[in-house]
């Protein structure tokens, strides 16, 4: 009879591991030595809990979702050696987050969660999409308190990684040192980095793999006219279409004007150090 139980238990055992191996995962690596959360161990957590969301950036309406805070997930970060989090959708949208606006949740701030997809009760498809959020989607409450953009929403998340900010990971991207701190150039990268380097490269610097590289071969300001740069922004359909395109469109309300024209500058910028650089070669 022992033998028996033993050998039930032992299926039940290697039941649960296939069902936990089938389960979608999120991946946090912090310092090198990476965990992975399932989606039961994230809903089981005891600060799982509901969250209303009242305009889903990517649903664009009022949403509830089964979440946990993001913060917990990153204790054990070291303080010192990191300031972004790079997070990974399986579609190839890389978006690096500052750890100072994650932390701010903490302080008054917008509040990161981890929304969860709950098994067999999967999320209706995105507006315009034959998919939806899940597995698990980075979403925000109160985002207007620290100014939290449309790109900062990663859904179809797969991983969340400690790492540099952009600029010191990929010093292609950093502006001239000797431009004062006001130019619009500067400003631009900042902007660069947070509504454009989810999906695109430039010369090289960044990890997304949606769009196309910004700066080569050539750099977009080579065969763009500054308007047609303002125009594939807003309204990318107003310039060329093709039957793949997934670029949106920014509105002034995600990309003010002034935004707009340091994002132009600061590809400029960029463009003309590569030729320089060329040049003394």
């Amino acid at each position: 009879m022992r033998s028996v139980v033993c050998l039930a238990m032992l299926i039940m055992i290697f039941q649960v591991k296939v069902a936990e191996a089938g389960e979608p995962s999120l991946t946090v690596d912090l310092d090198g030595s990476a965990r992975r959360f399932t989606t039961s161990e994230l809903l089981a957590r005891p600060d799982a809990t509901e969250i209303d969301i009242p305009n889903d950036q990517d649903y664009g309406r009022a949403t509830r979702y089964r979440a946990v805070p993001l913060v917990p997930l990153l204790a054990g970060l070291p303080q010192d050696r990191f300031d972004t989090l790079e997070a990974r959708a399986t579609d190839g949208f890389v978006a690096q987050i500052p750890l100072l606006l994650v932390r701010q949740g903490t302080e008054g701030g917008a509040t990161p969660w981890i929304a969860v997809e709950p098994p067999g009760q999967p999320w209706p498809n995105l507006p315009g999409k034959n998919t939806g959020a899940g597995p698990f989607y980075l979403v925000w409450e109160h985002p207007e308190r620290s100014g939290v953009g449309s790109e900062q929403w990663p859904y179809q998340l797969a991983s969340l990684t400690a790492f540099e900010s952009p600029a010191h990971r990929w010093p292609q991207l950093a502006a001239d040192p000797s431009l004062p701190p006001g130019a619009s150039a500067r400003r631009g990268q900042q902007v660069f980095a947070t509504d454009c380097l989810p999906c695109h490269r430039l010369n090289g610097g960044g990890a997304a793999e949606k769009g196309p590289d910004l700066g080569r071969p050539m750099n977009a300001t080579d065969y763009l006219t500054d308007q047609g740069l303002r125009a594939l922004v807003r309204d990318p359909k107003s310039v060329r279409t093709w039957p793949l395109q997934q670029m949106p469109g920014f509105g002034a309300d995600a990309l003010p004007d002034a935004d707009l024209a340091a994002l132009v500058a600061y590809l400029r910028h960029i463009a003309q150090h590569k030729a320089v650089a060329s040049d003394q070669r």
